[in-house]
Order: C-alpha cells, then structure tokens, then sequence
C-alpha cells in the first residue's frame, strides 16, 4: 500500500497494542462477572420463594465454579459479589425479589463495561473508570472489617486501573484530555509507521552488491 505515511490508517502496535491488551484483559473480567452476576440474580427471583433451594444452589453449585474463576484469578470465596449472595440468601421474599433486580441490574453494566473496553471505545474507558471508582469505598469498608490478602490485592489493582485509565487515556482533561491523547495515538502511530517502512530500505541499502566476476 503506497501513499504518505500520514494517511495510513491507525494500527496498535506498541505501546498502542499494549493498551489494547490491558483493556481487553479487564473486559473479560467485566465479562465473566457480569455472567456470574446475572445467573445470580436470576437464580435469586426465580427461587426466592423456596430458601432451601436458594441455599442449596449457593452452597453446591457455587463452588463448582471455583476452578474456572481461579484460571482468571477472581477468589471466588472472599468476592464482595458471593459474600452480597450469602447475605440475600438469609433475607426475606420480598428484599429477595430487590436483590435479585439489583444484581441483574449491576450484572448488565458489568456486561455493558465489558464491551465498551473490549472495543475499545473511549466511552467504554469512562465507564469503567467511573465504576471502578464507585467501587473503591466498598473495598476500603470490606478492608475494615476484615483484611485479608486478596481483598488488599484487589483494592490495589483496582487503585491502579483507575490511576492507569486516568494518566494514560488521559479522562476528564488530564494531560491535555480527548485531543491530546489522539494527537499522541497519530503520533506515534505515524512514526512506527514511518519506521516499519525505513527497514526494508536499509536492508536492501545494506545488502552486498554482486558484481561480475
């Protein structure tokens, strides 16, 4: 493909593509979560009126999860969301009903916040940061009550992401905002460009000349 450098479309690469894989890895977690969120909202409507059904889904059929969860390093026995289930499930038929559409509801944005980082949509960085954010203080009070290593690895990830989606996509005007963050993604883009293209010029300038013997 000929033409100037400056009009070639923009490919990750890099630093670019570095980016991609981070917000990508949070969207699976978004995405697992969500899914685990929702089947739990769904499980909490549909049997709030049978509570032996409920606890014995909880207390048989969560743990089977378990392997899954730790391939994409969730503790599923110390998640805010199972110990949240835990408490539900001790509640009355009508919090039960509540309960269920809250966690349906908190299951969707997940999904919603999944996808927006999984297509990398500027849009998808807000949610998640706002979210995150929103978070932060029910992990700081979990913190309080009990600490414990994964809770304190789970505040500090989720700290950083916030201070990552922040500084480096450069959300809510910090370093410049929207257009600085576009004129440094064409910028760099262009120069990897420019410098995938010069390789095979000093190759070949490079290559011994034959000559006629």
């Amino acid at each position: 493909m000929a033409g100037p450098a400056a009009d070639a479309p923009l490919v990750p690469r890099g630093r670019a593509l570095r980016d991609a894989i981070i917000l990508r890895l949070l969207a699976v977690e978004r995405f697992v979560k969500g899914l685990f969120v929702l089947a739990a909202g769904y499980g909490v409507i549909q049997f709030r009126d049978s509570r032996d059904a409920i606890e014995r889904a909880f207390h048989e059929d969560i743990p089977l999860l378990k392997p899954f969860t730790d391939k994409i390093g969730w503790n599923l026995e110390n998640s805010a969301v199972v110990e949240t289930i835990r408490r539900v499930v001790e509640a009355q038929s009508d919090t039960l009903l509540w309960a269920g559409i809250a966690l349906i509801v908190y299951g969707v944005l997940q999904l919603v916040e999944g996808a927006g980082l999984w297509l990398l949509k500027r849009w998808g960085e807000y949610f998640a940061l706002v979210a995150t954010s929103l978070g932060l203080p029910i992990e700081i009070y979990e913190l309080t009550e009990r600490v414990t290593a994964f809770r304190i690895g789970a505040l500090v990830i989720n700290v950083a992401a916030v201070v990552y989606l922040l500084v480096s996509k450069r959300l809510f005007g910090i370093r410049g905002g929207h257009k600085a963050y576009e004129a440094e993604r064409h910028e760099m883009s262009l120069m990897e460009v420019e410098h995938a293209a010069e390789e095979p010029a000093a190759k070949h300038d490079a290559a011994p000349v034959r000559t006629a013997g």
